[in-house]
């Protein structure tokens, strides 16, 4: 698989000592984190037995995620970003000690398990955007794509093996075995970017603040492929977000087995991660924006089945048609993003982003487990999917930017010239040059 030819593009981990390293640590926290989902999944449906009470997990972590994200873009073009990172690690590696604490405890607090897991998404959501920007600034031009496909790859897998992990921590042993994987996991993580060399902006820093976060937005208001590229994803994501369903799915259909359920966690990740294994295919097409556009049609097609599955082959089927669509778009999103986005700008653009990126499958949840509590399941889950579909037509409809869009060739440089302090944004006066055709 090594080599630019293969299926997946290994080069980034043996170009780049501080990529492989900064890889190690993301893929230890990766996994952690699906241990730690799992069981906090588990113990709101233990407490709580609702649909609402697994949606809220969704709005515990979606609204930390969107106010600290935010402000984590701006520190992000304002200071040394490998700080903020180190910083954020070790607040998310106390938070997880905190999930461990309330479970050894026998905690029977719904509020206050949702407030720890509130808190380590506030600390994961300040280092993001200083974390997404690393690829660009570690790897060539040519290997950025493929960074960060490894980089899915390495969370699909952590979605693989994550939640059959968990299963068999909690059955074996209890929650509070489950969370102290993930602070170990979280150790790993922080570990590896002590190593990391020193990453300020380039163009010099900008002021936090209300004007230096309004860089950013308009930046992304005045790119079409910006713009259109997070519209996409917030479409998808937003109105058919399936998993705060799946307990309610399993104990309907399936009696409510704890395998089957694992099983829906793990058909995504299968999904995922053939269609990470095969991306080397995918980040050698350059028409980023057409491709982005697809998965997210057939991510909303797929749950839409899922939701009138009736045979349980059917089901998983769905799921994984659905994890490989997710895995094709945000690679592709993630690339499109950072290649758009000079690099005085990428901590404010970045957090936009996984604002996107990560609020909006946690508030999807959310709506899903709402709408499920009045209608059904299948019912959230089709009406979702094909509302999904219907939003990302309009986009692609409105937004020919983004269907033109295309990838810098290999030779161009990683990261763009554009580098004006916020007095003079690049790309208010330029704003067709990100959407013709190559």
């Amino acid at each position: 698989m090594r080599g630019r030819g293969a299926f997946l593009d290994t080069r980034p981990l043996h170009s780049s000592r501080p990529f492989r390293d900064l890889w190690i640590g993301t893929s230890a926290a990766q996994l952690g984190g699906q241990i730690a989902n799992v069981a906090v999944l588990a113990q709101v449906w233990e407490l709580t037995g609702s649909p609402v009470g697994t949606g809220a997990i969704g709005l515990a972590t979606g609204v930390p995620m969107v106010l600290f994200g935010l402000l984590g873009g701006s520190l992000a073009d304002a200071v040394d970003r490998r700080t903020i990172v180190r910083a954020t690690s070790a607040g998310q590696l106390l938070a997880a000690a905190g999930l461990c604490a309330q479970a050894l405890t026998d905690n029977r607090s719904v509020l206050l398990l949702l407030v720890l897991v509130a808190l380590e998404t506030a600390f994961g959501a300040l280092g993001a955007p200083a974390r997404r920007t690393f690829p660009v600034r570690l790897l060539p031009a040519d290997q950025v794509a493929s960074g960060l496909a490894l980089t899915n790859v390495s969370f699909q897998a952590a979605m693989l093996a994550g939640p059959a992990l968990a299963g068999v921590i909690i059955a074996r042993w209890d929650f509070s075995a489950a969370y102290a994987a993930q602070a170990l996991a979280a150790v790993v993580a922080m570990l590896a970017v002590i190593r990391l060399p020193a990453m300020r902006p380039d163009g010099g820093a900008s002021v936090p603040g209300r004007r230096a976060e309004r860089g950013g937005w308009r930046i992304i208001r005045h790119r079409p492929t910006l713009w259109g590229s997070m519209a996409t994803d917030l479409s998808a994501t937003l109105l058919s977000m399936p998993i705060a369903l799946f307990p309610l799915v399993n104990e309907v259909r399936f009696d409510g087995n704890p395998q089957t359920l694992g099983l829906f966690l793990s058909a995504v990740a299968v999904g995922g991660i053939t269609a990470g294994l095969l991306s080397g295919t995918v980040t050698r097409l350059r028409r980023a924006g057409q491709v982005q556009l697809t998965a997210a049609v057939v991510w909303g097609l797929s749950l839409a089945g899922f939701g009138l599955a009736g045979p349980l082959w059917a089901a998983l089927g769905s799921l994984a048609v659905a994890g490989a669509a997710d895995t094709v778009s945000v690679i592709t999103r993630s690339a499109l993003v950072q290649f758009e986005t000079p690099d005085a700008y990428r901590g404010r653009v970045s957090s936009v982003e996984h604002v996107i990126g990560v609020a909006g499958p946690d508030l999807g949840n959310f709506r899903g487990g709402l709408l499920a509590s009045v209608t059904s399941a299948s019912f959230s889950l089709v009406a979702g999917g094909l509302s999904a579909v219907l939003a990302v037509g309009v986009v692609a409809a409105t937004n020919s930017s983004l269907r033109a869009y295309r990838t810098p060739s290999p030779a161009a440089p990683a990261t763009e010239a554009d580098t004006q302090p916020d007095t003079e944004l690049p790309g208010l006066k330029d704003v067709d040059r990100t959407g013709s055709p190559g």
